[in-house]
């Protein structure tokens, strides 16, 4: 009877607010609970109209946010009050859980530390000059250890000095300075506790990625998957091109090496047989320069078979100089007398190496 008669008092604001809360909540596939602890009254505006387009914002006592999660029907979501601490808000949105973390870490901007309040991150300030013309100035930023000095009419920070460290507290000294030298070491936003998705609870540090990273890994694996399809033979549309392009150049090599004679493969064979010519008729013509025609000879003289220098394919024996200046003059001779094909002098050679 008194739970009956407590029951019939609940103010009717109180039960229309646990009910706005449970209807958002089964309205949007996607609900996060957001820290919203020591954001100024501007920031927050600043931060609800970002939001304006991709979530919304629900503030509300703890208690009717716990009491909602509670009477929702969904038990996948109850864990959600585990998050629930402090200064809590609600936050709903059509966008998967990690991108309303990057929509919120986005939203956040840099300000000023109050004095007294303890740093969470490292406080560095950087060597270099000021903005601050010479006097009392210097010895105020000495003061909070700040090492300051005047050079050239201007004051400078003669070193770069971390002048706090992560976990410790501000002095009002320090505080000031920095707001001075307009170093604003804190982050003043959204801090998203967890998310619910599909029956899933998502804490931060499993929604916060890097985006450059997480690119070059997809890019790496889509390279791998390529040359794998091309090595294996096995078609895509990006990959049948390349397989195509092999298996051309593999059937072109074989044929080659095989000397079977195709449009494709007939030029590259000539030059082969023709580079053989010249390298026999070499060979011939260190041991009896009179066993190679003069037309062959020139062609010798001046284009070196391949792996030899010119002047070791014209080289010759000192008792057969004298023959091969001979060769020489027979050899303009004959070139005037003769008529001129224009087509494979390498070829012609050959006839007169073995005609």
């Amino acid at each position: 009877m008194e739970m009956e008669h407590h029951s019939k008092h609940i103010p009717q604001w109180k039960t229309d607010e646990v009910g706005e809360i449970k209807e958002k909540i089964t309205s949007y596939p996607v609900v996060g609970i957001v820290s919203m602890a020591d954001i100024p009254a501007k920031q927050l505006q600043r931060i609800r109209r970002s939001l304006h387009e991709t979530a919304v914002l629900k503030m509300s006592r703890n208690t009717f946010i716990g009491r909602a999660i509670e009477d929702l029907e969904d038990s996948s979501i109850i864990n959600l009050k585990d998050h629930i601490s402090l200064q809590t808000a609600l936050i709903f949105t059509n966008d998967n859980p990690f991108k309303l973390y990057k929509i919120l870490e986005d939203s956040k901007s840099s300000a000023p530390i109050r004095a007294g309040a303890i740093t969470p991150t490292d406080i560095t300030v950087e060597k270099g000059p000021t903005s601050f013309p010479p006097g009392p100035i210097v010895g105020e930023l000495q003061n909070a250890g700040i090492p300051a000095a005047i050079e050239s009419g201007k004051v400078v920070i003669r070193e770069t000095k971390t002048v706090a460290k992560a976990g410790e507290t501000v002095p009002a000294s320090l505080a000031t300075m920095l707001a001075r030298l307009e170093i604003h070491p804190l982050l003043i936003g959204l801090d998203l506790r967890a998310a619910y998705e599909d029956g899933v609870i998502f804490k931060p540090e499993e929604l916060e990625i890097d985006e450059k990273a997480y690119s070059e890994k997809l890019a790496q694996a889509a390279q791998s998957a390529f040359n794998l399809s091309v090595n294996i033979a096995y078609p895509t549309t990006t990959t049948i091109g390349p397989i195509l392009n092999i298996a051309a150049g593999s059937a072109r090599n074989l044929a080659i090496n095989s000397w079977v004679v195709t449009p494709e493969t007939i030029g590259t064979l000539l030059g082969v047989a023709h580079q053989d010519m010249l390298s026999l008729a070499n060979e011939l013509l260190k041991k009896d320069a009179s066993a190679v025609g003069s037309e062959l000879k020139s062609t010798l003289t001046t284009t070196p078979p391949i792996g030899e220098s010119a002047t070791d394919a014209t080289q010759v024996e000192p008792e057969e100089q004298g023959e091969a200046e001979i060769a020489k003059k027979e050899e303009k001779t004959e070139e005037s007398e003769e008529k001129e094909e224009g087509e494979e002098s390498g070829m012609e050679g050959l006839g007169a190496l073995f005609g």
